[in-house]
């Protein structure tokens, strides 16, 4: 078990709504600490585009008065929320990386997940960076820069929402919005030592459509699964702008985190069965936690899901996507593009009709074979990333021999494609000290056992690793 942090930014929104209910702390005092600390992640990191103080605070004291009265708006009344910068924002621009959007606006709406925040009494810290229109693993853009991570800014926060990661782990906020198109709250979480879900697809609505179709989720980044459910009952309300939404949860995913874990039935599978390099240090850790699953009472057996890597038909839908993506520009605003982004719309662009719906053949079948495996298993479990946090400004690792981002991805796209829920927890830290994640996948609609696994791991002390800064030892 691990002790309380002794810094009021590093509490839980679950720890800091407990503490309004008493009057322990305040919504305003939190506020100004989160504030505090996530000025030092930007200077640090360079995790956000913009922190909106004074409209925080204004916020802070309309949930404080709440407080004071006994009357919170909801669940997360008073905690701090920050927003990837792809999420619409009310009020706040909306930049996604890019050279090529404008800052004028206006910017009248929220995106659904924000509104259902916004309606709960969250205090809104700030925007966090993505690599150009979320793009790519890694999080730099030509607009806002490189984004570091919590541990080595040197090294990358991971992407595409790096800098809800790094905001997290350096205690700007508890509660952040990430979005996850082939592994983009998975990755930096796993990279930065925090949690992430993204949900089932359709679970959390999502507006505007995103042009990479139904690959890209909304999800909570958070500091442990107990707040990413608690985020999830308020996210997952339904709004009539998404035509793809699943009808509303008819339970709480906190009351379902006290369920058993004794008794699930995991699979544990090291590679996928593919041919993956996964860095000793990662695997060791990694099996670690697999074995506390055990000892909680799972039945565990190593076994792969017997599936081939889908990664040309990912790459079909993907750049394809990308091509839509800016397929409105004219030259001179193609020539203020990520270079790297460029090439993959071009790709994408060469895909014919027929290219497409093979892929999406591919998907259908990938998502059958999942669903056959989950008839037998309960989680499937894998490093959430073969690797640790590389050199930041860099889509692959120098010497890979990767050419694009997927080739050191390989366990998180195949779960966009098949749209189940997956999670990452951390799980230890490698030589270098840098975080190590374990990925835990449902069948559709499992969100809620996603959920209770990794809350497990965390009750457990499994998930318990040396914060940014302090000493640590290897996994």
């Amino acid at each position: 078990m691990t002790t309380e942090p002794t810094r009021l930014a590093d509490l839980t929104a679950t720890r800091l709504t407990a503490g309004y209910a008493t009057g322990e702390f305040s919504p305003v005092e939190a506020t100004r600490a989160v504030l505090e600390a996530a000025e030092a992640a930007q200077a640090r990191t360079n995790a956000f585009t913009r922190i909106d103080a004074d409209e925080a605070l204004a916020e802070a004291k309309e949930s404080e008065e709440r407080w004071r009265r006994g009357e919170p708006a909801g669940p997360v009344d008073g905690v701090p929320v920050t927003v990837k910068d792809l999420i619409l924002t009310r009020g706040v621009p909306t930049l996604r990386g890019s050279r090529t959007v404008g800052a004028e606006g206006p910017w009248e709406e929220d995106a659904p997940s924000v509104a259902r925040l916004r309606e709960s009494g969250a205090v809104f810290v700030g925007k966090t960076t993505t690599p150009e229109f979320g793009w790519k693993g890694v999080t730099d853009s030509p607009r806002h820069g490189v984004t570091g991570n919590p541990y080595d800014p040197a090294r990358t926060a991971g992407g595409s929402s790096g800098g809800s990661a790094a905001a997290v782990a350096l205690g700007a906020g508890p509660l952040s919005l990430g979005t996850d198109g082939g592994g983009s709250v998975r990755i930096p979480a796993s990279f930065c030592g925090i949690f992430a879900l993204k949900a089932t697809y359709g679970q959390v609505p999502h507006y505007p459509a995103s042009p990479f179709g139904t690959l890209a989720h909304v999800g909570p980044m958070t500091r442990d699964a107990a707040d990413a459910a608690l985020m999830m009952d308020v996210i997952t309300g339904a709004d009539w702008r998404d035509w793809s939404q699943l009808a509303p949860p008819r339970g709480s995913f906190r009351a379902e985190l006290a369920g058993p874990v004794a008794g699930l039935r995991v699979a544990y599978s090291p590679s996928l069965g593919w041919d993956v390099p996964v860095a000793p240090d990662v695997a060791a850790a990694v099996r670690r936690a697999v074995e506390r699953l055990a000892g909680l009472g799972a039945y565990v057996e190593e076994i792969d899901p017997g599936i081939e890597d889908p990664v040309e038909a990912f790459h079909t839908l993907w750049f394809s996507g990308a091509a839509r993506v800016v397929q409105p520009l004219g030259e001179a605003q193609r020539a203020l593009l990520d270079p790297g982004l460029r090439e993959v719309c071009e790709q994408g662009a060469r895909y014919s009709a027929l290219d497409y719906l093979t892929a999406v053949d591919t998907r259908m079948a990938l998502g059958r074979a999942m669903g056959r495996f989950h008839s037998a298993y309960d989680l499937l479990v894998t490093p959430t990333e073969p690797i640790t946090a590389f050199e930041a400004g860099a889509e692959v690792p120098a010497g890979s021999g990767h050419t694009r981002w997927t080739g050191w991805t390989p366990f998180s796209y195949p779960f966009n494609l098949t749209q189940q829920p997956a999670a990452t927890v951390p799980c230890g830290v490698d030589g270098d000290g840098l975080p190590i994640g374990v990925q835990l996948v449902g069948a559709r609609h499992a969100d809620a056992l996603v959920l209770r696994a990794a809350h497990a791991l965390y009750t457990a002390g499994a998930a318990a690793i040396p914060a940014p800064g302090e000493a640590a030892t290897p996994a």
